[in-house]
């Protein structure tokens, strides 16, 4: 990721996918009109994803009550992940999308491709319902993305983007004071 993808739509691509038991269509039309996260991992039947993955399924529910639609992607097909579905106590509770990316299409569509790999690095990318990326997280391989985290962004994402003018401070929380950034406030917080 050489340049920011922040404000950037999100660029065209169709794949396959597994969800809730079968395997559908999906596409970058079907990010558009709510927000949505895309959340890539390296591998399935590894060790740090199936954590991250089962930590994003424990959190569904919350996410589904922000209107917020998840979509796990990594280089594995969609076959893969229903195997994995189908396998593991920890991802057999997933209900959101797991998009194949055998091609590596999406992945160097998000910048997240290790080429060296062919496999995804740890990246999440937040994206609201005009398909324009808000938020960008990329960890080193063996640090682990947690869901509280991200659905703190993502409501402070969907506040400002209600909000025209006011901006959310660090460890800000749902219902906490906003800012209005202007010539009042420099050297004053």
């Amino acid at each position: 990721m050489s340049q920011s993808l922040i404000n950037t739509e999100i660029k065209p691509f169709n794949a396959s996918a597994f969800k809730r038991g079968e395997f559908i269509e999906v596409s970058d039309e079907n990010l558009k009109g709510k927000w949505s996260v895309v959340f890539f991992y390296p591998a399935d039947f590894t060790f740090v994803c199936p954590t991250e993955l089962g930590d994003l399924a424990d959190n569904y529910a919350e996410f589904q009550k922000m209107g917020v639609e998840i979509y796990s992607v990594s280089t594995d097909t969609h076959f893969t992940h229903k195997a994995w579905h189908d396998t593991s106590d920890t991802i057999g509770k997933i209900e959101y999308t797991m998009i194949g990316d055998p091609t590596g299409t999406i992945t160097r569509n998000f910048g997240a491709m290790r080429e060296d790999q062919g496999l995804a690095n740890r990246a999440t990318f937040v994206i609201d319902p005009d398909g324009i990326i808000q938020a960008v997280e990329v960890t080193a391989e063996g640090i682990g993305r947690e869901a509280n985290d991200l659905i703190r962004k993502l409501k402070a994402a969907q506040y400002v983007a209600a909000h025209p003018g006011e901006v959310c401070p660090a460890k800000w929380k749902e219902g906490e004071a906003t800012l209005a950034p202007s010539l009042d406030l420099v050297g004053k917080i």
